[in-house]
């Protein structure tokens, strides 16, 4: 099974704030999942969107595949 990331595990992660993690699942722009009052990633899951998402914003660098 993937890695459960707590809220906190995400934030160190990802280099960034609990805060903003915390709103990001709130608003859902990062891929997170509410149990009961706490929030869970799966860090393949979060590895894949952080890759989309930097894709993205840097698609004129990056190599044609």
């Amino acid at each position: 099974m993937d890695d459960i990331l707590t809220l906190e595990e995400v934030a160190g992660y990802l280099k960034l704030k609990p805060q903003t993690i915390y709103t990001w699942a709130q608003d859902g722009k990062i891929p997170a999942a509410k149990l009961g009052k706490e929030w869970r990633f799966r860090k393949s899951v979060i590895d894949r969107w952080f890759n989309q998402h930097i894709d993205g914003k840097f698609s004129e660098y990056l190599e044609p595949s």
